[in-house]
């Protein structure tokens, strides 16, 4: 065997060759599945780090069953999705780093028949011609929110610049100071209506805001008057704001239309569910708004993607823009969305039947029950370097959804055991990341808190048999 560096012979390099490892009847299998030449290429990278051990001093098992192993693994890591399944134990509902809402069944099924099947995305069956995908979701949502139209985009970031940029561009929009919202990944209201190429004009106090504000800034260059639902934030004490049903008026008077972004739109009133109250769609339409943007991925239940509801007239500019054609969504969020909107039409099942609102209401006594029941495995996985209770929490609905408002909820409470030296707790929290299903939770006053709002009984048994691999590790 020659040494790589040198081109001398190096005694004791005994490597199998890459032909007999691939003649090998282990290696076949892995042929099969992952192709020759990729299979070639990553059993040279593993000989050459064997090789490189052996140079060093080092003493790897280079027998033909340990090279194949290696090989098997390398390969298994270097096609595993980057994008896996998780198990939410933040107490987050719509955890925005983890996908925000979760699908109902018969919304994965239709994305399922989407991706296997043609669909008529853009092709009206009736006519035998083109048709407007929009058309797919359109009769759903008119019911639901009372508009005379809607388009949808691929997200509310998309609805929102797009809105502007249909209505205002070269022109001003009124916003009060109190509603100059950002969001994350630092959308910020200023910076998006510079983009859609329209001139913001501030109004009022970061606090309090009047009609008259508005009254004074309306003039000949103003394309609308404007109002962002501080859905992520809360301003308490002195404060004053302008509401909608008083803005609409005096929009009218200067024959200004007026817009709403809801940001975390619902379809339905959440008291009815004992929620806290949030501005549904419909009663925004029917209080005056023209246009009304919200999201599809938050509060409603279903995929990303932004909606804009309102006037016909402003609808049919909105989808003439160039624009639209770029933040268009695609079949796979259509399909996806028409179930979900499907299920409003029964309100009195839609709690058990859509998946977010299921969370969002499910009784703190439920995740007690699954608590107590955790604890014992939860404990004997983790030995005596922990203490794990079951106790009560806080769940909190999550992406900009009424961000003062907290659920009841109950889960394992995890501390490590008094004089443990080091992080134990950031060492456990690494530790369940690196499950076969990783566990995201969160350590908060020298706790790692697991909230059980998000586990249902039916992966409970799931997320229970991996803790042999919790204990093992």
């Amino acid at each position: 065997m020659m040494d790589g560096a040198s081109g001398k012979a190096t005694p004791g390099l005994r490597l199998p060759a890459v032909h007999t490892l691939l003649a090998a009847e282990a290696c076949q299998p892995l042929v099969a599945e992952f192709g020759r030449e990729q299979t070639v290429n990553v059993l040279r990278e593993v000989l050459a780090r064997l090789r490189e051990s052996l140079v060093n001093g080092g003493a790897p098992d280079t027998s033909q069953a340990a090279v194949l192993a290696a090989l098997a693994e390398r390969l298994r890591d270097a096609n595993r999705s980057h994008m896996r399944r998780l198990f939410n134990l933040t107490g987050t509902v719509l955890h925005t780093n983890l996908g925000r809402a979760l699908l109902p069944d018969v919304a994965v099924q239709a994305v399922a028949d989407a991706l296997r099947w043609p669909m008529n995305l853009e092709w009206d069956l009736e006519t035998g011609k083109r048709g407007d995908r929009d058309t797919l979701v359109e009769e759903h949502l008119l019911k639901l929110t009372g508009a005379e139209a809607v388009t949808i985009v691929n997200n509310n970031a998309a609805a929102v610049l797009l809105m502007l940029n249909t209505v205002a561009m070269g022109r001003e929009v009124i916003v009060s100071r109190g509603e100059l919202v950002e969001i994350g990944g630092a959308f910020r209201i200023p910076d998006v209506m510079t983009r859609a190429g329209a001139t913001l004009v501030e109004v009022g106090a970061t606090n309090r805001t009047h009609e008259k504000d508005y009254d004074a800034a309306a003039g000949e260059k103003t394309a609308l008057m404007m109002k962002v639902h501080c859905s992520n934030y809360a301003i308490t004490g002195f404060t004053k704001e302008v509401t909608l049903e008083e803005l609409v008026p005096l929009a009218r008077k200067h024959g200004i239309p007026v817009a709403v972004d809801l940001g975390s739109g619902t379809l339905v009133d959440l008291e009815q569910y004992g929620l806290p109250h949030e501005p549904t769609v419909r009663e925004t339409i029917a209080a005056g708004a023209d246009l009304v943007t919200f999201s599809g991925d938050k509060l409603l239940g279903g995929p990303q993607c932004g909606i804009i509801a309102g006037r016909k007239d402003l609808i049919a500019a909105i989808k003439k823009n160039p624009l639209k054609r770029a933040l268009r969504v695609g079949k796979l969020t259509l399909a996806a969305l028409e179930p979900v909107l499907a299920l409003y039409h029964a309100p009195d099942l839609l709690a058990d039947r859509l998946t977010t609102l299921r969370l969002l209401t499910r009784p703190a006594a439920s995740m007690r029950r699954l608590a107590e029941r955790l604890l014992p495995a939860v404990q004997g996985a983790l030995g005596d370097t922990y203490t794990v209770t079951a106790e009560p929490m806080q769940s909190q609905i999550g992406s900009g959804a009424l961000p003062v408002d907290n659920l009841p909820s109950y889960g394992l409470a995890i501390r490590s055991a008094p004089a443990t030296r080091g992080n134990p707790l950031g060492v456990l929290e690494r530790r369940l990341r690196d499950l076969p299903v990783p566990v995201i939770g969160r350590i908060k006053d020298d706790a790692l808190w697991l909230d059980l709002r998000c586990l249902e009984e039916a992966h409970a048994a799931e997320f229970e048999a991996q803790l042999t691999d919790l204990g093992r590790a």
